[in-house]
This record gives structure tokens, sequence and C-alpha cells, in this order.
């Protein structure tokens, strides 16, 4: 008992030399750090702590922290001084301190910039003991990317002074109204509170503890909770279920084309009270303005309690600071400013102040402006006010390109269509640090089309779903644009334009889509309606080739006599096109359409089994001046169908492709097949809907199922060729061409032979496993090799192969492994030992192997694990006689991997540690010393080789005597 007594009064001594005294008071409210980079030519950054004081109960120690240590992530640090003067906030009860320095990076990379305080506020409830929680440190940390691409990038800036009430039994909630000048993504995480180390180091705090340990319903009765909302920042606890001051953390993470880039932590407290007063009550909104629009929108709160309110709002826009200041140079948007009407005054309720804001064009950017609202009840002395947030969301978008119009033209030698609009007056220069970027004009157009659709609001850029793609781009000083890029003759064109501003992702953006402008080139070239392939050979393939004269033209409008060139080119998209033959007409309008049948020459075969090939016809009239044959123009070229054919498990997988100036979607494609080889007979087995370009395929399996030529259904062999046809089904989209009809072509023919790949059928695996309940502590005593007993069994079924000729067997270590090969055997081998282990911690599974080398899915995972077994006795003697000399496990432990090992005397001076895979201590200390006779206490940290490769260690305490004098125990 004595000596109990002298290890407590020791234990309360220290104690009392930790207390705090009045010297080293209280003070550090919250804070968060934030950068700029100044220069595009050096990687000097601005860095600032933005740091709030409590000046009720640490007014001295605050006035005295003159200076803090930054480090800033590159093994430099500095000494940083606060600026003059100190600025007071909610009625001098707090204090913001704005501590700021400039530092040169070696290079690019990830810093993390941080600094810390030696004291935090005290009687802080979640950072147990309360009544010590000054003599935990304030630390916080930023993390920036330094990249060339980034330009001069600057971490968000915090604009709500985090230093709000909360009521017990009511929601609290905090915005910290972050705002990005450079309009990168922002996102919110929850964090927890961090202690300096010493030096550059900290840590979260260990003691730190959920505020929803200290809730036991939320406002509606429902499950506590404490929840950020990771887009608007929102923080809430709901609710609070007793008075006094707590702390938490978040990160503010800032991303840029899908990368974070930066992150920056608010550690931040609050006071709750326990009191009648009621919580005012705000409505955010969500607006979207082209620029240059002038904002007035109301913004109202009311109070339950029927108290005054007083709405203020924080944000970019109202260029200002978490203390009132003009936002600094390189933070704060181009003027004008916005600001809110009869903020920041006392209101009767309901209370309506007005956000107003004239923006311009300097303000466009794709992501929102997101301004915090606030409003906090006018309360009598002696009460605390309450708050309330809400955010308005207001979208910036450039305007739309005005007065578009449009002029096609087909003369002989070139195609065009120009169009035309009205001055831009929304375009500027800008220059982030990685040179000037303007705003640019982007010109869409879609084909086919002119059906009218109406620019949403707020919908920005080119409407979806309408086919328009782009075709150009240009100065947005620019007035007009010249199309040339594969215009037909036939199609109609329908175009709009597009401002792309400065910074396109980020503080850029699309601009509103304009009015669309639609034109058409006069068809003045023949037109193309069919190109199908006769024989397939290597050498004597031969196409067909039929088309219309121009539409748009008349005997007579030229001069004849007129001739059509015909033109081919080898491939889908071929453009080595060559002339093969000449037809001459009169165009007589008698005469439907002109035929062609191309079957190659000696000089130049037609090899249709490798290649498809693509066709154009020039059109000739003759010039009544110089009597000499004129080109008027081409037909839009297509191609013949290109059929492949791709083996797959028993079944042969069809695709086909086409390059027509006609539409093969929305129509039936028929499929014919031959078991007889490429001479036929060819039977249809298929009726194909195709609904777009991407489902030009179709997969054989042997079925026919198409019965009105006969049924030549049969399965697939891997030994057998099949052979295919596919007709293919077009129609002109241009309502003017619909007389042509439906057009039809065949492709060449294709050959396969299917493979086979069904994989053999899975085993079902078992495990001899131990079984712990069974075991005494004598079991496995000096066992150090142990042996795992598996046995499986081949099953079954139709869709998989039973020949197998061998068996995989996998293994893993710990169950959160992915087993890795270990072994395999041949059939009909179904046993197998893994001997020589450690341990019989495990887990396996078998896989199934054919003659083919498929494998099976694997088997079930079977596991095993150990029984493990550790206990020590509470005295030994080592005295040299040979019985009970050394401290270790009593009778035999198992699946021991290893023993950390502390000893303590009665003073809790620590004499001995070890770290051991088998505990054997002589009673000496670890400068190998005798200790002396005596109560000992020790902690043992036992790691078992089980299963679970994050299984918590066994912690054992206990005492131990330690008997010398010639003590013999028996």
């Amino acid at each position: 008992m004595r000596l109990l007594c002298t290890y407590v009064l020791t234990v309360l001594f220290i104690g009392f030399i930790l207390l705090p005294n009045e010297s080293r008071a209280t003070h550090v409210r919250a804070g968060e750090i934030t950068t700029r980079r100044l220069s595009a030519t050096s990687l000097t950054y601005e860095i600032t702590l933005t740091a709030y004081f409590d000046e009720q109960r640490g007014r001295e120690a605050a006035a005295t922290t003159t200076e803090v240590d930054f480090c800033f992530g590159d093994n430099s640090t500095e000494k940083v001084s606060r600026l003059a003067p100190i600025r007071f906030l909610n009625g001098r009860t707090s204090s913001i301190n704005i501590y700021r320095t400039t530092h040169t990076f070696p290079g690019p990379g990830t810093y993390t910039i941080s600094t810390f305080i030696v004291n935090r506020n005290n009687l802080t409830i979640n950072l147990p003991p309360p009544d010590q929680s000054l003599n935990i440190s304030f630390s916080v940390s930023t993390t920036i990317l330094i990249a060339p691409n980034l330009g001069l990038n600057s971490t968000p800036v915090l604009l709500n002074p985090p230093l709000d009430s909360a009521r017990v039994g009511q929601r609290f909630c905090h915005n910290p109204a972050a705002y990005d000048v450079d309009g990168d993504s922002l996102a919110y995480r929850l964090s927890r509170p961090r202690e300096s180390l010493g030096g550059c180091r900290s840590r979260f705090i260990p003691v730190y503890q959920d505020p929803t340990v200290y809730s036991t319903t939320s406002e509606s009765g429902g499950t506590p909770s404490f929840t950020i909302d990771a887009r608007t920042g929102q923080l809430c606890w709901d609710a609070p279920n007793r008075a006094g001051q707590f702390n938490f953390a978040f990160i503010v993470e800032e991303w840029r084309n899908g990368v974070l880039i930066g992150e920056v932590t608010r550690d931040m407290q609050i006071v709750v009270v326990d009191q009648p007063n009621k919580r005012p009550l705000i409505a955010g909104a969500s607006l979207c303005v082209e620029a240059g629009t002038l904002i007035q929108q109301p913004i109202t709160a009311t109070d339950p309690d029927g108290q005054r309110v007083n709405i203020t709002a924080f944000g970019g826009p109202l260029n200002l600071t978490a203390d009132g200041l003009p936002l600094p140079a390189g933070l704060s948007i181009s003027p004008e400013y916005a600001r809110l009407i009869n903020g920041g005054i006392p209101l009767a309720q309901p209370g309506t102040a007005t956000f107003y804001w004239q923006t311009n064009c300097n303000q466009v950017r794709n992501q929102p402006y997101d301004i915090t609202l606030k409003v906090n009840d006018v309360v009598p002395r002696g009460t605390v006010s309450l708050v309330s947030f809400a955010t308005l969301s207001v979208r910036v978008i450039a305007p739309a390109v005005r007065n578009i119009t449009g002029r096609a033209s087909a003369l002989a030698g070139g195609r065009s269509i120009q169009i035309n609009w009205s001055a831009y007056g929304c375009g500027r220069i800008v220059d982030a640090g990685l040179g000037p970027d303007t705003t640019k004009l982007i010109v869409y157009r879609r084909e086919g089309s002119c059906s009218p659709f109406n620019p949403q609001q707020c919908v920005t850029g080119p409407p979806a779903g309408l086919g328009f793609v782009e075709v150009g781009r240009v100065p947005y000083a620019a007035t007009s644009f010249t199309d040339t890029t594969a215009l037909r003759r036939g199609v109609t064109y329908s175009y709009i334009i597009v401002a792309r501003n400065p910074g396109d992702v980020n503080n850029g953006g699309l601009g509103l889509p304009s009015q669309q402008v639609c034109l058409e080139l006069p068809r003045l070239t023949p037109v193309l309606t069919q190109v199908t392939v006769d024989s397939t050979n290597e050498t004597r393939g031969r196409i067909t080739l039929r088309w219309a004269r121009p539409l748009d033209l008349k005997a007579g409008d030229l001069g004849a006599p007129y001739e059509y060139r015909i033109q081919r080119a080898t491939g889908l998209t071929g453009t080595n096109f060559v002339t093969i033959g000449t037809v001459n007409t009169n165009l007589d309008r008698n005469v439907i359409d002109t035929v062609y049948v191309d079957q190659g020459s000696s000089t130049s075969a037609l090899n249709t089994t490798a290649n498809a090939y693509r066709y154009q016809i020039e059109f000739f009239y003759t010039d009544p001046t110089t009597r000499q044959l004129t080109s008027l123009g081409l037909a839009d070229a297509a191609s013949s169908v290109r059929l492949s054919t791709n083996p797959a498990n028993r079944q042969v997988v069809l695709s086909w492709q086409t390059n027509t100036p006609w539409s093969n979607d929305n129509l039936t494609h028929t499929i014919l097949r031959s078991r007889s080889g490429p001479n036929g007979p060819f039977n249809i087995i298929a009726e194909v809907p195709v609904q777009g370009p991407n489902t030009y395929t179709f997969t054989d399996t042997g079925n026919d199922l198409v019965a009105r030529d006969g049924n030549t259904s049969r399965v697939l062999t891997a030994d057998s060729s099949y052979c295919y046809r596919v007709i293919t089904r077009g129609r002109y989209t241009d309502a003017r061409l619909a007389v042509f009809g439906t057009l039809e072509n065949y492709s060449q023919i294709s050959c396969a032979m299917p493979t086979d790949t069904t994989k053999p059928c899975p085993v079902s695996l078992g495990l001899d496993s131990l079984n712990c309940a069974s075991l005494t502590p004598e079991s496995q005593c000096g066992q150090t090799s142990f042996t795992n007993k598996l046995r499986w069994r081949q099953t079954s079924g139709i869709n998989c192969d039973v020949n197998v000729v061998s068996y995989k067997i996998y293994y893993g270590r710990y169950s959160q492994d992915t087993p890795a090969l270990l072994t395999s055997v041949n059939a009909p081998t179904i046993t197998f030992e893994h001997s020589s282990l450690t341990t019989v911690a495990g887990c396996y599974y078998v896989t199934a192997v054919n003659a083919r080398g498929q494998e099976s899915v694997p088997s079930n995972k079977v596991c095993n694990d150990a029984c493990p077994y550790f206990a020590l006795p509470n005295v030994f003697t080592p005295n040299g006689d040979g019985k009970n000399d050394t401290f270790q496990p009593l009778r035999c432990a198992r699946a021991v991997e290893s023993v950390s090992f502390v000893v303590f005397n009665r003073y809790g001076t620590k004499v001995y540690e070890t770290t051991t895979a088998t505990l054997n201590w002589d009673g000496r200390a670890s400068d190998g010393t005798e200790l002396p006779s005596g109560l000992y206490y020790y902690q043992a940290t036992v790691r078992y080789a089980v299963l679970d490769r994050n299984a918590a260690p066994q912690v054992l305490k206990g005492y131990v005597q330690i008997l010398r004098d010639n003590v013999s125990m028996r």
C-alpha cells in the first residue's frame, strides 16, 4: 500500500507541474493559411495566416503573439510578424490577426505550408480534458501545387469569420464563404484539428471527439449529425446537447480540370449556449444572368421570436475580406463590385436587404459566384445572438452573338458558305501568367436539318443532342466566317456561333448560342444511288454503280456536250481517286439514272476480296468560249459495303461499314450465309434492324431466323468455314432526294471459322481447418511447422467443359491478399497438402485447366486461421538455480509473431524494453544490470500470425514479482 501511495503522489505532482498559469492564458479560436502567386516569372508566393483570437479570456496572450513560425514545405522556415493594427470583431470579444510574408519556392512540386501557435483556447469540451485544452497547440496547414500550367494561381480565401454561436437543441451551421478568384472548382470535406509536435511536424489531436458525441437528437428529433456540404461548404451540427466551447476542422479543396491543385484547412471554434432564443431563418436563391445585367435580388430573413434581424453577405463580388477591408489586388474581381443594400443594420422582420450588382463582361466565368448570406437576430443584452446561413449562387455568362446571316455558293471549282454577324461586344484579353488568352468565336454546324430550336436560359454552348459540331474559330473582332469543309450539294446546313471566353474551364466558359441560320448548296452535280459488289475475287472483282443526273441543272443551262467521268479510290475513305471511265450524256430528263460496271482492267485489277472501293462522279460541260470540257463539280463520293467476319466461341461476329452520302441507319439490313463455301448457295438467316452508325453488327450462332428460303439452322463448329454477305438499305435524308427511295447494296463475300473457348467446369474446394475451441493450452506446444490439407471435387454443367487435365492452387497469406499461384497438380489428383508453413493462417482457391489451356473461374475461397494463445506468470526467481530463472509465457504460446515488452518500476520509470519473437526476460534492466527483488509493472503487446493482416495486437498489462533471495519455485 505504501508503494502504491508513493506512485500516486508522484503522478499528481507531475500533473501539478503541467497545470497552466495565467502567463500562458488561452487565446487562439480559429485560423487558416492562404496563398497567391505574385509573378509569372518566379515562384514567389504571398502567404497569409489569418488567426482569430479570444479577447475575453486571453487578451494579454493574444496581444503578445506578435510573431509565428511558418514552415514552407521545402525544408525552410521563417518567423513572421503580425500586421498592425489588430482588428477587433464581435464587439471586441474577438480579434482577427494577420501574419503575412512572401516566399520563393525552389521549383515546381507539391508543398504543404504549416504554422502553429502554442496555446489553444481553454475549456474546449471535445478536446478532453477541457480544463487543460490550452496545453494543446494550434496548427493549420495549406497544400499547394506549383506547376507550369497553373499560372498565377491563388488558393481560395475564406471571407466569413468563424465566430458564431450555437444553441442547445438547435441546428447550427457555418459557411466559410470561400472565394476563388481563379474560378477553380471548390469541394469541401471534414477533417480534425491538429497539434504541433515541434518543428514542422504535426498530427491530428488524438483526444479529439466528433461533435456528435455531444448530440442526442437532431433539431427535428431524428438522428444527430455533423456534416459538410461538399459543394456549398455549408457545415452543420444538428444538434448540440450541452453548452460549452467546441473545436472542429474542415478542408476546402481546389480543383482544376479534374486535378486537385490545393487545399486549405480551417480550424475553428464555436460556443454553444443554453437559452430560449431561436435561430433566425434566411432564404437563398440561384441566378443566372448575361454579362451586363443589373442584379437587384431581394434577400429576406425572419426570426421565430419576432426579434429584429441583421442580414450580411460574404463573397468575392462584394470585394471585402473577413474583417471588412477591400480584397487585395490580385484577389478582387474587376469592378463594378456588388453591395448589399440595407445589409448590416437591424431590420424589423420579416427583414429584406437587396443584393445589388451591375455585372459586366470581365466577370464572365464558368463557375458560379457563391454569395454566403448570413442573418443574426438582434437580441437583448445578456442573450447570445444566433445565426443562419444560405447561399445566393450567381452565374454570369457571356451573351450570344447577334444578327447571324449566311450565303451559299457552288461555283465551278469550289463550294462555300459564308456566315456573317454583328460585331461581338463582350470580347476581352486575359493573361493569368500563361500568356495572353482572348475571347474566340466558335462556329458550329449540323447537317441535314434546319428544325428550329430555342436557346434556353443559362444553357451555354452548342445545344446538346442536335448534332452541332465545331467547324472553325475566329477572333472576337471578326464578323464573318467562310466554311469550305466537306460541303455536299443537296444537304441542308444549320450554323450557330458561340463565344468562348478566356480561361474556358475556369474564369471563362462558353457563352449562349446564337440563333441559327440555314443554307443549302444548289445541286449541280450527279447523285450517286448505288455501289454494290457483284463479284468477290482477288483479281476479277466486279462493282456496279448507278447515279442520277444533276437535279437542279436543265439542258441548255450550260453548253453541251456533257460528260461524266467515273473516278475510283481504294478503301472506305480513300482519296487517291483516278479516272476509270467516261460516259457521255445529253441530260435527258427521261433517263432515270446511269449505270456503269467496274470490272477493273489489266493494269488495275479490282480486288474486292481485300478492299472496299470508293467512287465519285465528276460532271463536265462545254465552255461556250473555249469549247473545252470544264468541270462543274463532283458528286458526293460513295463506297462499297465492307464486311468483316470475326471468329468467336462457337459463333461468328459480323460487322460491316459504309461511307455513303445517304444514310443506312433506321432501316433493315439482310444477312446471308453459305455453309458450302463462297460459291454458295446463300440463305437469308437474319433481318437486322439498324438503329445507328455503331449498330452494324450481327452475331451468327448457327440459327436461321428467316424461314422463307429454307431453314439451315445448325450449331457452328470450329472445324468448318462459313461465308457471309450483307445487303444494306439506305435513304437520302434530304426530302428532295426521297424520289430515289430505298437504296440496296451488297457487300463482298467474307468467310470465317468459329473458335471454341469453352472454359472448364469450376471445382468445389474444402479445407481441413482448426477448431480453436477444442485446443488445450498444451496443443501445438513446440510446433514450428504446419500443414494445410486441401481437397476438392469437379463440378459439371452444360456450358462448361468437364474434361480437365490439371488444377491450379492459389494461396494468399492474409484474408486481404489476392491469392497468387502456388502450384499446380495433374488430374485426376484432387487433394493437396501445403506444408512447411510457419502458421496455418491463409486462404486458397483452385481452378481447373482443360487441354486447350482454358482456365475455369476460381472455386469458392476457403480460409484457415490460427488459434492464438499467450499467458504470463506473476512471479519469477532469476537466482541462477535453473528453475524459473526467466519471465516467459506459461505453458506454450501459440501463433505468436512478435512481442513488444515494456517493464516499469513502482515509480513509473521504464527499466526494460524489448521486441522479440519469444519473450524470455532474465530480470535485468535494459543496461544489463540486475533489478532488485520487488514488484514491477509490465505491458506486453502481442501480435499474432493470424488471417487478418490488420488484426489489432493483444495488449496485456499486469505486474510481476522478482524474487532473488535463493527462492526457487516448485
